[in-house]
C-alpha cells in the first residue's frame, strides 16, 4: 500500500471514531438531562383566545350557551396536568380536539417513556360532554384506574393517567 492510501485510511478511521464519540456523548446527555420540552400549548391558547372575536362560535358552543344554562355552568373549561413532568400546564377547552402523546404536533407533548407518539385524544361530543379515547397505545390510557378500551365520557375531576402523567378536566 502506498503512504497516501495508508494516511487517508487513518484519517477516515479517526473521523469515524470521533463521530462515534460525539453520538455517544449526545445519547448519554439526553439520558441524564432528558429531552427539551417546549411549552407549545401557551402559544396555541393565545391564538385561540383571539379567534372567537373574529368569527362566530362553533355549533357546539352555541348549543351549550343556549337555553340550557345549567349544562353550561357544570361544563369543564380547562384541562389541567396535575402530575408528571408538565405539572401545572393548563389548556383551555374551547370545543377543539386535544391530542396527547410524544409527537411534536400533539396539543400536549408528553415527555414520558410510557407514552406513545399518538397516545390519546380528548374531544367534545354533540351534547357538550368531553370524551377520552385511547389511540391504540402500548401501555394504555386509564380513567379512574380503569383501562380504556372504547371512547369514554370524562366526569369532572376524574384523573386520566398516561404513564406518569395525570390530567383532569376542571371548571
Amino acid at each position: 500500500m502506498s503512504e497516501l492510501t495508508l494516511t487517508v485510511m487513518r484519517l477516515g478511521f479517526l473521523a469515524v471514531l470521533w463521530l462515534f464519540v460525539i453520538v455517544a456523548v449526545q445519547v448519554i446527555r439526553s439520558d441524564l438531562f432528558g429531552t427539551r420540552v417546549t411549552q407549545r400549548g401557551s402559544r396555541r391558547e393565545a391564538g385561540r383566545q383571539q379567534q372567537p372575536a373574529r368569527q362566530a362560535a362553533p355549533p357546539q358552543q352555541r348549543q351549550q350557551t343556549g337555553g340550557g344554562g345549567r349544562q353550561r355552568r357544570n361544563a369543564p373549561t380547562k384541562l389541567v396536568v396535575s402530575e408528571g413532568t408538565l405539572t401545572g400546564t393548563t389548556v383551555a377547552l374551547q370545543g377543539q380536539t386535544i391530542t396527547l402523546g410524544r409527537a411534536h404536533d400533539s396539543t400536549i407533548v408528553l415527555d414520558d417513556d410510557y407514552a406513545s407518539s399518538r397516545h390519546a385524544r380528548i374531544y367534545p361530543d354533540r351534547d357538550g360532554q368531553w370524551i377520552v379515547e385511547d389511540l391504540g397505545s402500548t401501555n394504555g390510557t386509564y380513567l379512574d384506574r380503569t383501562r380504556l378500551t372504547t371512547p369514554t365520557p370524562i366526569p369532572l375531576g376524574a384523573p386520566i393517567r398516561i404513564g406518569k402523567t395525570v390530567i383532569e378536566l376542571r371548571k
